[in-house]
């Protein structure tokens, strides 16, 4: 799927007071807004036109704005976010992609982090975590496929969300953490398995046939290259002291 559009927000002055389960510190946020600055001009020079919405202090959460929406070719679906304290994030997202897409919703009891969904083509991996239940799985089910896609649900494991361990690499290839790699559910696949020191770079992110990984995992980057695919490097250190990622911080379609 090739995107044009992105849509980003600010981190919050007290992001460090998000939820997060790392033992890293907390985030410089003067650091952190740099490397959002950077990451929104990595998405400009992929021919992504991004739309960076203003911090919003209510959700110290609030900049991994995927976790908010779901967005396919036909539908975008507004979830409903598993952690309580980010439930109302989504309400600023509905409007800005009801101008591109049908609206579908996530309503309780189902809860889904946009975090656990990958698209792939017309299949879709949908993980089961702490922030996405069985009952929102269902709905998001019974919502694509009535758009014509397959979903595929699996365990998201230790991992916070499905996409910290598994991202698409274009066609039918993922990258997958060593957890993954014998995965029943993805024998579909072809799959390039990053070393077990590396596993926070699982959260790379493909753009228009490019991959955006994450600064200092230099084994993940080759068997990127050597797969024939362009890499970028980007600085995400201060949102991996929220167990943010690459892919968090943006809505991509």
């Amino acid at each position: 799927m090739i995107f044009t559009h992105a849509i980003a927000r600010l981190p919050t002055t007290n992001a460090g007071d998000g939820l997060t389960s790392a033992d890293l510190g907390a985030p410089d946020i003067e650091r952190m807004l740099a490397q959002h600055r950077d990451y929104v001009q990595i998405l400009e020079s992929l021919d992504l036109q991004v739309t960076v919405l203003d911090a919003d202090e209510d959700f110290p959460d609030g900049c991994f704005v995927e976790d908010v929406a779901v967005v396919t070719p036909t539908v975008a679906v507004i979830t409903r976010p598993g952690a309580s304290s980010r439930q109302g994030e989504e309400a600023a997202m509905e409007p800005l992609l009801a101008v591109h897409r049908p609206i579908a919703r996530i309503v309780a009891p189902g809860s889904v982090d946009g975090g656990d969904i990958l698209v792939m083509g017309e299949r879709v991996l949908i993980g089961l975590s702490s922030r996405t239940n069985e009952e929102g799985a269902r709905q998001l089910t019974e919502i694509l496929e009535a758009a014509g896609m397959q979903c595929i649900p699996l365990a998201a494991g230790d991992s916070l969300h499905l996409k910290s361990s598994i991202n698409g690499l274009g066609d039918n290839r993922l990258l997958v953490t060593q957890a993954f790699s014998e995965c029943a559910e993805l024998s579909g696949f072809e799959h390039v398995v990053i070393p077990a020191d590396e596993s926070y770079a699982g959260n790379s992110l493909l753009v228009n046939g490019r991959v955006i990984v994450p600064a200092g995992f230099p084994a993940t980057r080759g068997l990127i290259d050597r797969c024939g695919i362009e890499t970028i490097e980007a600085q995400v250190s201060e949102f991996r002291k929220m167990d943010g990622g690459l892919t968090c911080l943006s809505i991509r379609f």
